[in-house]
């Protein structure tokens, strides 16, 4: 029998972050929990749009932090919606806003998945285990 990390499925993951310490704490845990995925860092929406250029690199999944410099989050997403290419890879928002207005504009753009930080690390964990987890077992299509 394999465990589950024998059978966890490797993931090219863009992280748009613009908090250092939300990244190392995101890395941590990755690594923690001993996932194999490959976390790409962009510290804004302009920086990840500059590395989603190079469409024989596009990432598996999206993970995407609202409240950014330069462009918002939500601007982002519009951009990346608006990509015949681009818009099919999943984009989950990791926010601190519980902002319902935020969560249904970006709903209505068309996001995979929003998850609400926590304030406690052991929160964090297990709600980006579960994250993990979900699209690890998904069929991933390369747009």
């Amino acid at each position: 029998m394999k465990t589950s990390n024998e059978m966890a499925k490797k993931l090219s993951i863009l992280l748009i972050e613009d908090d250092m310490i939300e990244i190392m704490k995101l890395n941590r845990t990755i690594s923690k929990l001993e996932l194999p995925h490959q976390i790409v860092e962009a510290h804004n929406g302009e920086e990840a749009l500059e590395q989603l250029k190079q469409k024989d690199r596009l990432p598996e999944i999206i993970l995407l932090d609202l409240n950014m410099p330069k462009i918002s989050g939500i601007e982002f997403l519009k951009i990346l919606k608006n990509d015949p290419i681009l818009r099919y890879i999943p984009t989950i928002v990791l926010t601190t806003s519980a902002n319902h207005k935020d969560m249904l504009e970006c709903y209505k753009i068309g996001i995979a998945g929003y998850v609400i930080k926590p304030l406690k690390y052991e929160d964090y964990v297990q709600k980006l285990k579960a994250v993990m987890e979900y699209w690890t077992v998904n069929e991933l299509i390369k747009a």
